[in-house]
């Protein structure tokens, strides 16, 4: 994904963090529905597929780790926004932007919480096999 669809609109760093959780949150309304929908295709057209192995320890170790970057930046945007920043346009319209992308980082974050619970879940699992007692008859 193209880090920043278009320049900032001011100086600094605080305009530069906008700019990344705007174009984020833009890129995000246009890939997840469509690998959503490229998913559940391919999941209908292919009836006779093996069940599939949960996901990894790395997935969900970068889930966590998105998640808590997007909500850490989307936080310090948010702060940084309440205090009538120059050069903002629409300090509203950005708070919300802002606000919902700090939403997005509170929900990856139990998400990949999950993922790796359920990994090790499914791993511990597959670790107790039943063996059968040896007999000298």
């Amino acid at each position: 994904m193209i880090p920043l669809l278009h320049s900032p609109r001011g100086e600094g760093f605080e305009h530069l963090r906008l700019d990344a959780i705007t174009s984020l949150e833009i890129g995000w309304f246009l890939t997840v529905p469509v690998s959503l929908a490229a998913g559940a295709l391919w999941v209908g057209f292919s009836s006779r597929r093996p069940r599939p192995a949960p996901p990894g320890f790395v997935l969900g170790g970068i889930t966590v780790a998105f998640g808590s970057l997007v909500l850490s930046q989307a936080m310090a945007a948010s702060r940084w926004l309440n205090g009538s920043p120059d050069g903002v346009g629409d300090p509203d319209g950005e708070y919300v932007l802002a606000a919902f992308a700090e939403l997005s980082g509170a929900v990856t974050l139990p998400v990949g919480a999950v993922i790796v619970i359920s990994r090790g879940v499914a791993v511990r699992r597959s670790r107790k096999m039943t063996v059968p007692a040896l007999t000298n008859r």
